[in-house]
């Protein structure tokens, strides 16, 4: 109902962790910002519904600015706000598709995209932000890349978050990353979540796992098994690392010998 307040905490460790484990990624100290470059890209972005932004560093998670238009969103003023507030504002069972958009969006610019392009990407997903009166609605959260440092590390970021709530309450729960300067983009990139971690061996895998342990045994490749299921090539290179570490195996001929998979396939 509207105005109930949630009494759960998101996790937010789970997006810190993200970050954490990718710091070779991330700048070490503070980046030099450009204010003529944010005010272009703000200007620039598309926002259908109430919105907010906000830019912080990724050196030490600290918020640089925060425009007011945060206070009749969720209640809190920007002179006080903090990162850490922003991120409590997530709804709790939200947290871990954030966590695992932001890994996505990492490994797609280590995998497919590379380093030294990441200030020329929009990356775009949903999820529920609490509401002033306690109530949670969906958003669409975009973020773009502000600086780096001398070794093409991640520096300073521009988040800017809208209320889609009147266009629609169903997340994809998909990321897009959105090309700029002529770049291509990749749009509604599926996130692979992680699991609860079933012990049973039916259950070790998800049903899409399931399918392309099968089409690997059948001999198709991941290109070919992206055309079969409707999805990018990178989708099933993430699936298929994801697959192998559950396992424990190295390789997927590994994988297809032992008895992890023989009712499988």
């Amino acid at each position: 109902m509207p105005g109930k307040v949630h009494e759960r905490k998101p996790k937010t460790e789970l997006l810190k962790q993200v970050w954490e484990e990718r710091s070779e990624l991330f700048a070490e100290e503070q980046t030099e910002l450009s204010q003529y470059r944010l005010d272009q890209l703000v200007a620039s972005v598309f926002c259908n519904g109430p919105y907010y932004y906000y830019v912080f560093d990724l050196a030490d998670l600290n918020l640089l600015y925060i425009s007011d238009l945060v206070e009749p969103i969720h209640g809190f003023s920007a002179q006080d706000a903090t990162f850490q507030q922003i991120l409590d504002q997530i709804h709790p069972d939200d947290m871990p598709f954030v966590a695992a958009a932001e890994e996505t969006a990492v490994e797609m610019f280590r995998d497919v995209i590379g380093i030294d392009k990441i200030k020329k990407y929009k990356m775009s997903y949903c999820f529920r932000f609490r509401m002033a009166d306690g109530s949670y609605r969906l958003f669409n959260h975009q973020a773009v890349v502000l600086t780096t440092d001398a070794q093409g590390r991640i520096g300073k970021a521009l988040n800017i978050h809208t209320d889609i709530s009147h266009l629609t309450s169903e997340n994809n729960r998909c990321i897009s990353m959105i090309g700029m300067e002529g770049e291509p983009s990749y749009f509604n990139l599926e996130v692979n979540m992680p699991d609860a971690g079933a012990a049973p061996t039916q259950k070790l895998f998800t049903q899409r796992e399931i399918s392309i342990i099968r089409l690997v045994a059948a001999g198709l490749t991941s290109a070919q098994i992206a055309n079969e299921l409707a999805l990018s090539e990178y989708t099933i290179k993430n699936h298929r690392k994801r697959i192998l570490k559950k396992a424990g195996c190295q390789n997927m001929n590994q994988l297809l010998g032992s008895n992890l998979v023989e009712e499988l396939i």
